[in-house]
């Protein structure tokens, strides 16, 4: 590829031209089977050790949108979009490693014998450290939520992340776990009119280095 040269192909046009949405068609929804291929897809993105140590909570209804927009600041997409999601991290913790490699061994992917190559520096790595064992929680869900945004995308759909939200508050209104962390909302539905385009992004010449 020559200096100045774009790749092109449909999953690039379709990362090159997300943005985040502002305005919805509230009278939009999505089925139950959208929602669910768009978790599907979520949950193909990249996991810690196979952990994937994550779980979704698509608001929807009218009364649950209603109870999450005014501990979300209120934010239009909460209300406007078919759907938001509440995308969790769970902690990092290596003891659910043989059960989530288990299918692995019984479709003949892995060996029986690698599992403990992959648990053991797993509990090395996170069992006493709390920061790595919530910095993976957010990396995780973080994966899975850019995940469900292409995919969003893809099906002609907008999507809007946020971390405007009290966190405290969605854990307890929404019934979270002790080992979850509410990394983002991601608000998803069809899109109205009047939504701005790809805002260019900074040189990659100010970001990259070669080494």
């Amino acid at each position: 590829m020559t200096k100045g040269t774009t790749m092109t192909n449909a999953v690039i046009d379709c990362i090159l031209s997300r943005t985040a949405t502002k305005y919805y068609d509230r009278a939009a929804i999505l089925s139950d089977d959208q929602i669910r291929e768009l978790v599907r897809i979520g949950t193909t993105a990249p996991t810690s050790f196979h952990m994937q140590n994550w779980r979704f909570i698509a608001v929807r209804t009218r009364e649950a949108k209603a109870r999450l927009s005014p501990i979300a600041w209120s934010q239009p997409a909460v209300t406007d979009a078919a759907v938001t999601f509440i995308v969790c991290g769970q902690l990092a913790d290596s003891s659910v490693i043989p059960e989530r490699l288990a299918p692995l061994v019984e479709a003949g992917v892995m060996p029986a014998a690698m599992v403990p190559e992959w648990e053991n520096p797993a509990r090395d790595l996170y069992m006493d450290y709390p920061q790595r064992q919530r910095d993976e929680a957010v990396r995780t869900g973080t994966f899975g939520a850019a995940a469900m945004i292409y995919a969003a995308r893809s099906m002609g759909l907008g999507s809007t992340p946020m971390i405007g939200f009290d966190a405290d508050a969605v854990h307890r209104e929404f019934g979270l776990g002790e080992n979850e962390v509410p990394v983002m909302l991601l608000s998803i539905g069809a899109e109205r009119p009047g939504n701005w385009a790809q805002k260019p992004r900074r040189p990659v010449a100010d970001v990259l280095d070669f080494v």
